[in-house]
Parts: structure tokens; sequence; C-alpha cells
């Protein structure tokens, strides 16, 4: 089987791709992408690919690859090309779209050709940066500097990308660029830019540099909605024969789709998704679309997923149709999560239901190992919000959301660090956990130091929840949360995962 390539999209495909001109590949670079993973391609890429069919955007993206270990050989083996499954239930009824996406132009490894990142910033055309490098991605790193070649942190790379430009067009305030960043974190626009703005002062750009920044570049804050598992290793086989190529970067996602950005109409014209029909929101104030979309969709997610794991579950659609898995994020969801926010409850049960209903989509094969991927950095973001406004306004902890932090701390019982990763263990077996380096470390040593006495986690449960690192405050201040992770750990590591579901299903 051949792969996918643009020599054989031209010569054997392109007649079955409806809309697909060979105009495409002739675009101008016209954004860079921090980021190759699914999601970009199956949300970000896939809109642009959209927009350049209708002739609307008229550019292509150039990937970098932001972290050592990527995929962006193989992207640039497919030409920049890959397929794009979008699966869901109409009246009930399975549907299935297939296309082929065509808006990346190619990808760059900084750590193999740091010089080709910078050339892209001397290029006129390009003048937007996307990116998506997790929760954890977005963070000053007070060990970085302008001096590697790569910066090893996102904002380190962007910063440099930055100055190049700046230095290369003489601060020409028309060659600012436009920055929208789709981390999961509160205004990740405004947080990119405070950071970007701090490594500048700390490796001493000219103060002109900084009020270039400050003045011709617009980083605006964005929300992303759409469910995007990982690659289908165990249906590929299937879908490759019925495609007739292979594609190594085939992505499968839902229809539903909502990316809700800060900024002004005007600057919705540069990127009209709503001429084709997109599901995207300019908007002045992005908070209650985030706090629903994070605390609800992403938290019932981050909460629910280190108990179903260890619980032996695999994919999202058993947890949710699961009897006792399956109740528990609902009831912790309705009972604990929408009752922690401020905002109209109709309006947060209707789009719970609206979740659920996602999760639970049979075409959507959602590995729950993909979701585990930074757990710790995803449960600050999306989960323990949830603990302490509830704590706050009720004056008792959320015993369900407790439990899950309980849940995420055992998770790590019996691993071991290897390289950049950790092999822990459930009773199904071995698996890898990849998360931040220093958090994997450091929850081996804090599991390390258990004996097997009550007293040990009550030690452990002490450590952990005061890493302000990890949390970013001292978790043994919230009254009452300390003792009651340490009973969850207690039953969990003698009584097993599974009895102590039962307590919260009576």
């Amino acid at each position: 089987m051949q792969l996918l390539s643009k020599e054989l999209l031209q010569s054997t495909l392109l007649s079955r791709e409806t809309g697909l001109d060979k105009h495409l590949f002739e675009l101008p670079e016209r954004a860079v992408q921090f980021g190759e993973g699914n999601f970009l391609r199956a949300f970000v890429d896939w809109m642009l690919h959209r927009l350049n069919i209708k002739g609307y955007f008229n550019g292509r993206v150039v990937v970098i690859q932001p972290i050592e270990k990527g995929t962006i050989a193989e992207l640039n083996e497919q030409d920049g090309l890959y397929t794009i499954i979008q699966r869901g239930l109409q009246d009930g009824k399975p549907v299935e779209a297939t296309e082929i996406i065509t808006s990346i132009s190619r990808g760059i490894n900084p750590y193999e050709d740091w010089e080709g990142v910078l050339k892209c910033a001397e290029d006129p055309n390009i003048e937007f940066v996307f990116s998506n490098t997790t929760e954890a991605g977005i963070d000053y790193d007070p060990e970085d500097s302008s001096q590697f070649e790569p910066p090893q942190s996102f904002p380190g790379k962007l910063t440099v990308y930055l100055y190049h430009r700046f230095r290369h067009f003489n601060g020409e305030p028309s060659r600012g660029m436009i920055i929208i960043p789709c981390e999961l974190i509160d205004k990740n626009g405004d947080t990119l830019k405070r950071i970007v703005l701090q490594l500048a002062k700390s490796w001493n750009y000219p103060q002109n540099f900084i009020e270039w920044i400050l003045n011709n570049n617009q980083f605006l804050n964005s929300l992303v909605d759409r469910v995007v598992p990982g690659f289908p290793k165990t249906e590929i086989d299937d879908i490759t024969e019925s495609l007739g190529y292979e594609d190594k970067l085939l992505c499968i996602s839902e229809f539903y789709h909502l990316w809700a950005i800060e900024g002004s109409n005007k600057l919705g014209e540069k990127l009209p998704f709503n001429k084709v029909g997109l599901n995207v929101i300019w908007t002045d104030n992005l908070t209650a679309y985030r706090t629903r979309k994070v605390r609800i969709l992403n938290g019932a997610h981050t909460a629910s997923v280190p108990g179903a794991y260890l619980y032996g579950v695999d994919m999202v659609n058993e947890m949710m149709e699961h009897e006792i898995l399956g109740r528990f994020t609902k009831d912790l969801i309705y009972e604990e999560v929408i009752p922690s926010i401020d905002n109209n409850k109709e309006v947060l049960e209707k789009y719970a239901g609206t979740v659920f209903e996602r999760f639970t989509n049979p075409y959507i094969k959602h590995n729950i190992l993909s979701i585990l991927l930074n757990s710790t950095s995803k449960y600050k973001t999306r989960v323990l919000p949830s603990i302490l406004e509830y704590h706050a306004k009720f004056n008792i902890l959320p015993t369900r959301l407790t439990y899950s932090l309980a849940l995420l701390i055992s998770l790590y019982k019996d691993g071991i660090v290897h390289g950049s990763e950790m092999i822990a263990k459930r009773d199904k077996g071995n698996f890898v956990l990849e998360d931040d380096l220093d958090a994997l470390k450091f929850f081996e040593d804090a599991w390390r130091g258990f004996d097997g006495t009550q007293s040990s986690l009550s030690e452990l449960s002490f450590k952990v929840l005061g890493n302000e690192k990890l949390w970013g405050t001292n978790l043994n201040e919230v009254q009452g949360l300390t003792d009651m992770v340490s009973m969850y750990l207690h039953g969990i590591v003698f009584q097993g995962v599974k009895k102590m579901y039962e307590q919260f299903i009576l």
C-alpha cells in the first residue's frame, strides 16, 4: 500500500477528493504552529483547510515540533498531508466524513534545524502563530536561555523567534504577529504574553523590542473544544484497506467543534471561519465559555480517568457505559462540579448533558491512557478549582472530587522513572505514564517512602499536597483535605480501587 504523499494525491487520489485542487499546494506560508499533535491537526489545520478550499485564507502552515520527541519526520514524509475522519450519530444513525487535509506545507524539528525556524520569522507573509503544547507548555522556565539552540521551553522559542523577526524587519510595526494559543489554561494568550515579556527582560533584550511586543503583537486568549482521540491502532488496518493508501498521521474526531477567541471582529475578518460554517465565536470575554468547558468536559475527563484506568477500563465510552464508573462521573459533575460554578445551573446542566452524549459516542475510541498525558498539570487546571471553590462555597469538601485526587496520586504508586517516562503498574499489568519529568520523579520519591502503614500514607499525603510547584498552592492549608486524601489512599491501597468506588454508588 502506497504512503499518502503529494505525488500520490495528484496522480491518483485528486479525482476522488471533492473540492481539492492543485493550487492548494502552491499557497504561501502564512502561519507557524508550535505542535504537530492530533488535536491541532484535527482542529486548527482542518479549519484552515476548509477556509483554503473556499478561498478565504489562502495560506499554509509551517509546523514546528515543540519538544525533542515528535512526529515531524512522518509529517514531512507525507508532504504535510494527512486524513481526518469525522464520526458521530445523526438521527440515531452512524455518519462519517473523510477528507485529506492540505493546509500544512512542511514541518521543522528545531532540535535539528533551529535556523530553519528563525528563517520563517523573516517571511513577511507569515503573520499567525498557533500552538498547543499542553497545559505544561506555557510556563516560565528560569533555566531557559536565548543562547540555547533552540531554547528549551515553548515561550523561550517564541521569544527568540519574535526577536529575530523584530531585528530582521527593523522593528516595523506592521510585522507584528497574531498569536493564538490553544493550550487549556486560563487566559492562555495573556499568560503567554506575560512570560514572553518576562523572558525578554531577563535575557536583556532591548526596550524597543519589548515595546514592539506590547504595541504591535496580539496575543489572543482562546478556548478549544473537540474530542480527538489518539491514533486508531486497533482499526488502522481496516481503515487503510478502505482508503487505499497508508497514512501514519490519520486523525479521528467527532463532528462537534467549538473555538472561542477573545478578539475583535476585525481580526475575525482575517480568519472568517463563519463563512464556511465553522463553529468559531469571536467574543470580548471568554470567561463563561472557558469555565464551562474546562471544568465540566475536561474536568470530567481528568477527574475520572485515573480511577477508571486503575479499575481496568481502557476507553472513555466504556467508562461512561460502566454501571459504577459512569454513574460516578456523572454524579461528580452534577453534584460537585456544577454546584461549585457561579453560573446559570440550567445552562451548565444542559451543557453537561451534551458532554456525556459526546463521551458515549460509540464511533470515537478515546483511549484513557492518552488522556493521562501530563495528568498533574491538567488536574491543577481542570479539577482543582472545583475542589477549592466547592469548599469555599459550602465549607465542606466534595467527596468524589477529593477521591479523584487520591486516585491521581495512587496512579504513580510503584512507578519507576525510566528516561523521561514512568513505568507504572495496575492489576492488568504495567503501563507507561508520560508527564513532566520533575513530577514523575517527585511521585516516585514520595511513594518510595511508603512502608505499608497508615502513618506513612499520612506523611505521603502531606508531602504531595504541600508541593506548591505541582498545585500552585499548599493544599495542606485546605481544612480537612490532607486527612481525607490520606483516608482515601488507605482505602485504595488496602481495599482496592473497585471496593472503594462502591461507597459512592449507594
